[in-house]
Protein backbone atom coordinates (compact mmCIF):
# COMPACT_ATOMS: atom_id res chain seq x y z
CA UNK A 1 0.00 0.00 0.00
CA UNK A 2 2.84 2.38 0.85
CA UNK A 3 4.58 1.61 -2.46
CA UNK A 4 1.35 2.26 -4.37
CA UNK A 5 0.90 5.56 -2.57
CA UNK A 6 4.45 6.67 -3.30
CA UNK A 7 4.10 5.70 -6.97
CA UNK A 8 0.87 7.67 -7.25
CA UNK A 9 2.43 10.68 -5.48
CA UNK A 10 5.40 10.57 -7.88
CA UNK A 11 3.11 10.37 -10.93
CA UNK A 12 1.06 13.29 -9.61
CA UNK A 13 4.17 15.40 -9.00
CA UNK A 14 5.46 14.71 -12.51
CA UNK A 15 2.06 15.63 -13.99
CA UNK A 16 1.96 18.92 -12.07
CA UNK A 17 5.47 19.88 -13.19
CA UNK A 18 4.75 19.44 -16.90
CA UNK A 19 4.11 22.51 -19.06
CA UNK A 20 0.73 23.10 -20.69
CA UNK A 21 -0.93 21.48 -22.58
CA UNK A 22 0.81 18.26 -21.52
CA UNK A 23 0.06 19.10 -17.90
CA UNK A 24 -3.70 19.06 -18.39
CA UNK A 25 -3.63 15.69 -20.13
CA UNK A 26 -1.31 14.23 -17.49
CA UNK A 27 -3.52 15.50 -14.65
CA UNK A 28 -6.52 13.93 -16.39
CA UNK A 29 -4.70 10.59 -16.61
CA UNK A 30 -3.57 10.77 -12.97
CA UNK A 31 -7.07 11.74 -11.83
CA UNK A 32 -8.86 8.88 -13.56
CA UNK A 33 -5.96 6.52 -12.90
CA UNK A 34 -6.22 7.29 -9.20
CA UNK A 35 -9.87 6.17 -9.17
CA UNK A 36 -9.00 2.95 -10.97
CA UNK A 37 -6.01 2.43 -8.68
CA UNK A 38 -8.16 2.72 -5.55
CA UNK A 39 -10.53 0.06 -6.88
CA UNK A 40 -7.66 -2.28 -7.76
CA UNK A 41 -5.94 -1.67 -4.42
CA UNK A 42 -9.11 -2.49 -2.50
CA UNK A 43 -9.40 -5.80 -4.36
CA UNK A 44 -5.71 -6.71 -4.10
CA UNK A 45 -5.73 -6.05 -0.34
CA UNK A 46 -9.08 -7.86 -0.03
CA UNK A 47 -10.86 -4.93 1.59
CA UNK A 48 -14.55 -5.40 0.70
CA UNK A 49 -15.51 -2.42 2.86
CA UNK A 50 -13.23 -0.21 0.78
CA UNK A 51 -14.71 -1.57 -2.45
CA UNK A 52 -18.22 -0.94 -1.16
CA UNK A 53 -17.33 2.62 -0.13
CA UNK A 54 -15.74 3.34 -3.52
CA UNK A 55 -18.98 2.25 -5.15
CA UNK A 56 -20.46 5.40 -3.63
CA UNK A 57 -17.41 7.67 -3.59
CA UNK A 58 -16.54 7.45 -7.28
CA UNK A 59 -20.08 8.47 -8.33
CA UNK A 60 -19.91 11.35 -5.81
CA UNK A 61 -16.60 12.42 -7.34
CA UNK A 62 -18.19 12.47 -10.80
CA UNK A 63 -21.25 14.41 -9.60
CA UNK A 64 -18.98 16.94 -7.85
CA UNK A 65 -18.45 18.40 -11.29
CA UNK A 66 -21.78 20.17 -10.72
CA UNK A 67 -20.85 22.39 -7.74
CA UNK A 68 -17.44 23.13 -9.28
CA UNK A 69 -19.11 24.18 -12.53
CA UNK A 70 -21.67 26.25 -10.62
CA UNK A 71 -18.96 28.15 -8.77
CA UNK A 72 -16.87 28.74 -11.89
CA UNK A 73 -19.60 29.54 -14.41
CA UNK A 74 -22.51 30.95 -12.36
CA UNK A 75 -21.07 32.56 -9.23
CA UNK A 76 -17.70 33.36 -10.79
CA UNK A 77 -15.89 32.60 -7.53
CA UNK A 78 -13.66 29.81 -8.84
CA UNK A 79 -11.23 29.69 -11.75
CA UNK A 80 -9.54 26.72 -13.38
CA UNK A 81 -6.38 27.73 -15.30
CA UNK A 82 -6.31 26.23 -18.79
CA UNK A 83 -3.38 23.83 -18.64
CA UNK A 84 -4.59 21.59 -21.47
CA UNK A 85 -6.73 18.47 -21.60
CA UNK A 86 -10.50 18.24 -21.99
CA UNK A 87 -12.58 21.07 -20.57
CA UNK A 88 -16.35 20.96 -20.14
CA UNK A 89 -18.17 24.04 -21.36
CA UNK A 90 -14.78 25.67 -21.81
CA UNK A 91 -14.79 26.24 -18.03
CA UNK A 92 -13.92 23.18 -15.97
CA UNK A 93 -11.39 20.39 -16.59
CA UNK A 94 -12.83 16.91 -17.03
CA UNK A 95 -10.11 15.79 -14.60
CA UNK A 96 -12.20 17.22 -11.75
CA UNK A 97 -14.61 14.28 -12.15
CA UNK A 98 -11.98 11.98 -10.68
CA UNK A 99 -10.13 14.38 -8.43
CA UNK A 100 -12.57 14.18 -5.51
CA UNK A 101 -12.37 10.40 -5.05
CA UNK A 102 -9.08 10.17 -3.14
CA UNK A 103 -9.73 12.96 -0.59
CA UNK A 104 -13.26 11.67 0.01
CA UNK A 105 -11.85 8.16 0.46
CA UNK A 106 -9.50 9.55 3.12
CA UNK A 107 -12.42 11.32 4.79
CA UNK A 108 -14.37 8.05 5.00
CA UNK A 109 -11.36 6.14 6.33
CA UNK A 110 -10.75 8.71 9.06
CA UNK A 111 -14.44 9.09 9.93
CA UNK A 112 -15.16 5.37 10.46
CA UNK A 113 -18.90 5.98 9.97
CA UNK A 114 -18.98 8.99 12.32
CA UNK A 115 -20.71 11.96 10.72
CA UNK A 116 -19.02 14.38 13.13
CA UNK A 117 -15.57 12.98 12.32
CA UNK A 118 -16.50 13.16 8.64
CA UNK A 119 -17.22 16.87 8.95
CA UNK A 120 -13.93 17.50 10.76
CA UNK A 121 -11.94 15.35 8.32
CA UNK A 122 -13.60 17.09 5.38
CA UNK A 123 -12.66 20.48 6.77
CA UNK A 124 -9.01 19.54 7.40
CA UNK A 125 -8.37 17.51 4.24
CA UNK A 126 -10.03 19.98 1.90
CA UNK A 127 -8.31 22.90 3.61
CA UNK A 128 -5.03 21.23 2.67
CA UNK A 129 -6.13 20.81 -0.95
CA UNK A 130 -7.38 24.42 -1.15
CA UNK A 131 -4.02 25.66 0.13
CA UNK A 132 -2.08 23.57 -2.40
CA UNK A 133 -4.27 23.98 -5.50
CA UNK A 134 -3.30 27.56 -6.52
CA UNK A 135 0.42 26.72 -6.27
CA UNK A 136 -0.15 23.66 -8.45
CA UNK A 137 -2.23 25.79 -10.89
CA UNK A 138 -5.20 23.43 -10.59
CA UNK A 139 -7.77 25.95 -9.39
CA UNK A 140 -7.91 29.22 -7.46
CA UNK A 141 -10.46 31.59 -5.91
CA UNK A 142 -11.84 34.26 -8.19
CA UNK A 143 -13.96 37.36 -7.81
CA UNK A 144 -14.51 39.42 -4.69
CA UNK A 145 -14.50 36.74 -1.98
CA UNK A 146 -13.03 36.75 1.50
CA UNK A 147 -9.72 34.87 1.53
CA UNK A 148 -7.49 33.61 4.32
CA UNK A 149 -3.99 32.44 3.29
CA UNK A 150 -5.23 32.44 -0.30
CA UNK A 151 -8.20 30.17 0.48
CA UNK A 152 -11.76 31.36 -0.11
CA UNK A 153 -13.31 31.30 3.36
CA UNK A 154 -16.83 30.37 2.23
CA UNK A 155 -15.76 26.96 0.88
CA UNK A 156 -14.49 25.63 4.22
CA UNK A 157 -17.78 25.15 6.11
CA UNK A 158 -19.34 23.84 2.91
CA UNK A 159 -16.58 21.24 2.57
CA UNK A 160 -17.17 20.17 6.18
CA UNK A 161 -20.80 19.61 5.16
CA UNK A 162 -19.56 17.61 2.16
CA UNK A 163 -17.45 15.41 4.42
CA UNK A 164 -20.39 14.69 6.75
CA UNK A 165 -22.80 14.06 3.87
CA UNK A 166 -20.35 11.72 2.16
CA UNK A 167 -19.94 9.62 5.30
CA UNK A 168 -23.72 9.43 5.68
CA UNK A 169 -24.18 8.45 2.02
CA UNK A 170 -21.54 5.74 2.23
CA UNK A 171 -22.95 4.41 5.49
CA UNK A 172 -26.49 4.28 4.11
CA UNK A 173 -25.95 2.95 0.57
CA UNK A 174 -22.59 1.16 0.26
CA UNK A 175 -24.34 -2.23 0.19
CA UNK A 176 -27.34 -1.07 -1.81
CA UNK A 177 -28.01 -1.47 -5.57
CA UNK A 178 -26.30 0.80 -8.08
CA UNK A 179 -29.38 2.97 -8.61
CA UNK A 180 -29.57 3.85 -4.92
CA UNK A 181 -25.85 4.61 -4.77
CA UNK A 182 -26.18 6.94 -7.76
CA UNK A 183 -29.14 8.72 -6.16
CA UNK A 184 -27.15 9.13 -2.94
CA UNK A 185 -24.20 10.52 -4.89
CA UNK A 186 -26.45 12.98 -6.71
CA UNK A 187 -27.98 14.03 -3.37
CA UNK A 188 -24.53 14.68 -1.87
CA UNK A 189 -23.57 16.81 -4.88
CA UNK A 190 -26.84 18.75 -4.68
CA UNK A 191 -26.32 19.37 -0.96
CA UNK A 192 -22.73 20.44 -1.63
CA UNK A 193 -23.87 22.93 -4.28
CA UNK A 194 -26.47 24.38 -1.93
CA UNK A 195 -24.04 24.57 0.98
CA UNK A 196 -21.48 26.42 -1.14
CA UNK A 197 -24.11 28.87 -2.39
CA UNK A 198 -25.43 29.55 1.13
CA UNK A 199 -21.95 29.91 2.63
CA UNK A 200 -20.97 32.35 -0.12
CA UNK A 201 -24.20 34.29 0.44
CA UNK A 202 -23.75 34.66 4.20
CA UNK A 203 -19.96 35.09 4.30
CA UNK A 204 -19.45 37.30 1.26
CA UNK A 205 -22.65 38.63 -0.29
CA UNK A 206 -24.73 39.34 2.83
CA UNK A 207 -21.74 40.73 4.71
CA UNK A 208 -21.05 43.17 1.86
CA UNK A 209 -24.70 44.19 1.75
CA UNK A 210 -24.83 44.86 5.50
CA UNK A 211 -21.61 46.89 5.43
CA UNK A 212 -22.72 49.04 2.47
Amino acid sequence: MVAAGLAYAAATLIALLLPAPAKGWAVLAVSFGGCAGLVVLARVLDRPTWSAALGVLIPISIFQLVPDWFLADALGTLRFPDTGGIRIGGVIPLAMCGMWALPLFLVVLVARDSIARGALAGFVIFLATELAAPTAALWEPAGDVTKVAGVALYVLPAEAVLGAATVLAVRATRDRPLGERLLAAAAVSTLSTGALALCWFFIDHAALTLSA
